[in-house]
């Protein structure tokens, strides 16, 4: 956060709208995780409850994993929304999605993957239809606006991008476990 303007007085990059903004309103400076790892974190930013309230304790979510935050859930985004501001995600998710199968396939979201987030069994992610919406991401939790990935875009598959709740394109290539990473 070093380069918006209210927080540091050397910064290269103009912000005059987040200035102000942190001028009229509220600036934090000091902020506590009750996790090391990004998703327990990104889960406790977004809804304002401790990670350690869900299944997920103390380890991040990989590869195909199901949505960790329930649709019912109040998060930033949809409180906002609720206020008439317009909300926007665009990076890593991480949160876990709702990825259609192709029809007549079965694909089991439940599977131990190997560490450190590998690629799943590419018969198992062969089941996956990266042309179907995609489902329990940030358009369904309350955000207008998302372009990023699930995961690491380069240590976890599915290697793409997702444009609201659609793939920019299908993912073509996997990368062997010993690759995972980076």
């Amino acid at each position: 956060y070093g380069d918006v303007g209210c927080y540091n007085s050397q910064s290269k990059i103009p912000t005059p709208y987040m200035d102000r903004l942190a001028s009229e309103g509220m600036r934090f400076t000091d902020a506590h995780s009750p996790s090391a790892v990004c998703t327990p974190t990104r889960y406790g930013i977004l809804t304002g409850r401790y990670c350690w309230r869900t299944e997920l304790k103390s380890h991040v979510l990989f590869n195909y994993e199901l949505p960790l935050i329930e649709p019912e859930r109040m998060t930033v985004a949809s409180l906002l929304k609720n206020c008439g501001y317009h909300t926007g995600c665009f990076g890593k998710w991480h949160l876990g999605l709702g990825w259609g199968v192709k029809d007549g396939e079965v694909f089991d979201f439940d599977q131990p993957l190997p560490w450190p987030g590998g690629s799943p069994d590419p018969v198992e992610e062969d089941k996956i239809d990266f042309s179907k919406p995609i489902a329990g991401g940030p358009i369904e939790l309350g955000f207008d606006r998302f372009y990023g990935t699930s995961g690491c875009s380069t240590a976890q598959p599915p290697y793409c991008f997702i444009d609201q709740d659609q793939t920019v394109g299908i993912p073509s290539v996997q990368k062997p476990v010993e690759m995972a990473g980076g």
